[in-house]
């Protein structure tokens, strides 16, 4: 066994687990450092994770196009403040090539099992491949695994049905009878581009949101133009003052559901629905009974004044059913739809399930998590030496840009890696007390942020606690900024 400083290790394996942004991301930053013996295993045939797998009309991405964007590839020529979703898969696909991460991943390879033994990571494809790793990082996202919702004749459907997720682009959409089931951003989102469209769009709705106005303007091409010729002037943008000031004012509104962030939010979005929508019957509906931002807000330019559409309607009597013409709500009304999108979100819960990881001594994550998936810092897990989490669970989930997120942990994560590399460390993995201690304080002061105020949402764990980092973004910037080597066990 390598023991001692001197012992440095160049030929450390890393396995990156999925090619979306975190996955990109991962390849770059260990190229960089010069680890040259990586590989990324991409279940799909393309790399760019949700945004590969979401293709509905009206996709955008509701984080700043600058801010939603690496801090080291910015990009010049996005359309609009708030981009669509192809110009973003574009982004990532054109990055993975300039950055010739391409040519580190292995497409169409799902792991089905990764376990450590002797050491190592064993890892197995479901195609029969086998690899091993003495590091391996899980950029397996988030938003990945779509959630059908439980309703009376799901199957009986004889019209097109599928996942906003599954998108079918042969299937006709204008002058058709659309129905979509879920108000998230992408039900919000589908509505605002079909309405006009559509002969008739029909939002079924169970519980209303609120919706945070703002406007999507394009970018001239002279800003564009200013773009590509002053790379100051673009980081300036990439680093703009109010966004950063918006998203600290924000993750401190969240936090405490007593601060006056919140307040001041809850009046914006109050005024918004009191002042869009003219019919006092629908604004009604369109009221929720929960306080702003305790589900994720939704940011649409756009939804009440598509709601208000003539060939738009409003559903929330509740469904009954479905049938093989549409759907029947409980007031006995039969809703005659040609297709039904169920934008009904994701199992966000999952993470890197329901592949089977195994760490040491035969612990299985699978038991780990059975009462809720945590993880410390959100990139850590105890028993999972040299395993670590890009996005993981409690992380900072919420209106602003995730690629922020990953860099910052992708920071953190490398200062560990290089640990392994000089031989100063063998195997690191937080301890069980480092895990329990903040847990502890993070369930605690979960139970104080908005998201706990009395909703239900993908933000609460089987137990209606939050699941998510419930402090400020500044904390999270700072906890992010080096390891405390204390909180793990570093085998020599």
């Amino acid at each position: 066994m390598m023991t001692g400083k001197t012992a440095k290790r160049d030929d450390l394996r890393v396995v990156v687990m999925g090619a979306g942004m975190a996955g990109i991301l991962s390849g770059i930053k260990l190229r960089e450092a010069g680890f040259s013996n990586t590989v990324i295993y991409e279940k799909a045939a393309r790399v760019g994770g949700t945004w590969r797998e979401n293709t509905y009309p009206g996709l955008t991405c509701d984080v700043p196009s600058h801010a939603y964007t690496y801090s080291f590839e910015p990009n010049p020529d996005w359309s609009y403040m708030l981009p669509p979703g192809a110009e973003v898969q574009d982004y990532f696909e054109r990055t993975a090539k300039k950055y010739k991460i391409d040519e580190m991943i292995r497409f169409n390879e799902e792991i089905i099992r990764c376990e450590f033994k002797n050491g190592r990571w064993h890892l197995d494809m479901k195609s029969g491949l086998h690899d091993e790793a003495d590091i391996v990082i899980a950029a397996t996202g988030v938003l990945h695994h779509p959630s059908l919702p439980t309703i009376p004749g799901l199957d009986k459907f004889q019209g097109t049905m599928f996942h906003s997720s599954r998108w079918d682009h042969s299937v006709p959409l204008d002058g058709r009878r659309i129905g979509v089931i879920g108000n998230g951003s992408t039900g919000v989102q589908l509505i605002c581009a079909l309405a006009g469209r559509a002969a008739k769009v029909q939002h079924f709705q169970r519980t209303a949101q609120w919706i945070m106005p703002v406007e999507n303007t394009p970018f001239t091409e002279e800003q564009k133009a200013a773009f590509r010729a002053d790379r100051a002037l673009l980081h300036s943008v990439q680093n703009d003052a109010t966004y950063l000031a918006n998203v600290e004012r924000f993750t401190n509104a969240v936090a405490d559901a007593t601060s006056p962030e919140i307040a001041q939010i809850e009046a914006i979005v109050l005024d918004n629905l009191e002042q869009s929508v003219a019919d006092p019957v629908l604004r009604e509906k369109l009221r929720p009974n929960y306080r702003a931002a305790c589900k994720r807000l939704i940011f649409s330019p756009s939804y009440y004044s598509a709601i208000q559409h003539p060939d738009a309607e409003l559903v929330t009597d509740g469904i009954e059913c479905i049938e093989a013409t549409g759907i029947r709500t409980r007031d006995g009304r039969l809703h005659a739809l040609d297709l039904l999108v169920l934008a009904t979100g994701f199992k966000a819960d999952q993470f890197m399930r329901p592949m089977n990881v195994v760490g040491r001594n035969g612990v299985k994550l699978n038991d780990v998590w059975a009462k809720r998936p945590n993880a410390y810092l959100a990139v850590a897990i105890p028993e999972f030496p040299n395993f670590f989490m890009l996005n993981g669970p409690t992380g900072p989930v919420g209106n602003f840009s995730l690629i922020d997120v990953a860099e910052q942990q992708w920071g953190y994560i490398a200062q560990l890696i290089e640990r392994l590399r000089s031989g100063a460390s063998q195997e690191i993995a937080v301890t069980q007390s480092a895990m329990d201690t903040y847990e502890q304080a993070r369930l605690a002061a979960a139970k104080n942020t908005i998201f706990a105020s009395g909703c239900n949402s993908w933000y609460l764990d089987a137990e209606g606690v939050p699941a998510s980092w419930p402090w400020s973004y500044g904390r999270f910037k700072e906890a992010m900024a080096a390891p405390q080597l204390d909180a793990f066990g570093l085998k020599a």
